[in-house]
């Protein structure tokens, strides 16, 4: 299950910070994640920002306001998540959307969590309409709404909850309704990452795990990690065995171009499936328009993942569009795959309908 990494084995997130004795490769690679806001990279608009407001509530000794983060996937709002906890030095729980299953479950978390603790539920999208409705009530008044019996003697009683600073983070910020948005106090959109700022996270991880990486390397890899810290240290991890097994221990910019060439990684960060959705799209569909549902059929991916992980990085990339009609491949794309542009097979049916009529 995605939810409670970190959780299980460390119930409270404060107690849960590596030890550096740990000298575990599991251990190294939980390392990576930045504990503070001054180990992290990237983001300066957002981190600045959210370091203003976590000293006035600290200051205050009040609960941090309700906290919105979106994003595409591996940008770090779980990580940012963790960071306020710590740096207002209170509990941490966390949880997914799809594991609340019922407003109980929800119950059960809220009338546990102690004063100020932080909330995080990932992929907030995806909440049900009744824990939806239970977590306005809980977000601005502190209380929850719990139904006592059956029929006519039903109840409603109202439980006093502590105050706490729910963060909500989701890929996907325009299925979240707005009553829900417009309880957020701090709403923040993540960017995808500048080489720069990924290069310095490669090296920051590089000397965590232990493993030998020159500058030049690191910008290579990071040329190819598509603007996202999680691919970038996945990566790192993966070159780091080429070193190992392959070169001398060290990454070079050499081992980075075999590696990239073994795992059929461009120098765009391109993958083999982000080639085969935009080449479907030209051969089977005439560049385009192209519904989700059928593109991700083509391709044999499900649609979530081509919404969530493969589509953002092509848009960014200047590759696809998405338009009210469908995904259409860009002028680049058939440059990038060395394709010949043909007329839309399609638009010339249209176009001869209109004729008729």
């Amino acid at each position: 299950m995605k939810t409670m990494h970190n959780q299980e084995d460390n119930p409270e997130f404060s107690a849960g910070l590596v030890r550096p004795e740990l000298a575990s490769d599991d251990e190294r690679d939980r390392a990576l994640r930045p504990h503070f806001l001054a180990d992290f990279q990237g983001q300066e608009q957002i981190r600045s920002n959210l370091a203003v407001f976590i000293e006035a509530a600290r200051e205050r000794g009040e609960s941090l306001d309700h906290l919105f983060l979106i994003g595409p996937p591996g940008l770090g709002k779980t990580t940012l998540a963790q960071i306020t906890a710590n740096e207002l030095g209170v509990d941490f729980k966390v949880t997914s959307a799809p594991a609340l299953d019922k407003p109980k479950d929800l119950a059960g978390i809220l009338t546990t969590v102690t004063e100020r603790t932080v909330f995080f539920i990932d992929e907030i999208h995806r909440l049900k309409p009744a824990i939806e409705e239970m977590l306005y009530i809980a977000m601005e008044d502190y209380e929850l709404d719990w139904i006592i019996g059956q029929g006519p003697s039903a109840r409603t009683v109202r439980i006093p909850i502590p105050p706490f600073t729910l963060v909500g983070a989701t890929t996907r910020a325009g299925m979240v309704s707005s009553p829900l948005i417009s309880r957020f106090g701090i709403v923040q959109r993540f960017n995808f990452y500048t080489h720069e700022e990924l290069a310095s996270i490669i090296m920051r991880s590089a000397g965590i795990l232990g493993a030998g990486i020159n500058r030049d390397a690191a910008f290579a890899l990071a040329r190819c990690s598509r603007g996202t810290p999680r691919v970038a240290n996945r990566l790192l991890r993966r070159m780091r065995d080429f070193a190992q097994v392959l070169g001398e221990g060290t990454i070079t910019s050499g081992i980075v171009s075999v590696g990239m060439e073994k795992l059929e990684i461009d120098s765009l960060g391109l993958e083999r499936y982000d080639r085969e959705i935009l080449s479907s799209i030209i051969l089977n569909f005439g560049g385009g328009p192209v519904g989700a549902e059928t593109l991700a059929i083509s391709v044999g991916e499900s649609q979530d993942t081509l919404e969530d992980y493969y589509e953002p990085y092509l848009i960014q990339s200047g590759l696809l569009q998405r338009t009210p009609r469908g995904r259409m491949v860009t002028d680049r794309a058939y440059e990038l795959l060395g394709m010949e542009k043909r007329k839309n097979a399609r638009n010339d049916d249209d176009a001869n309908e209109r004729l008729l009529f």
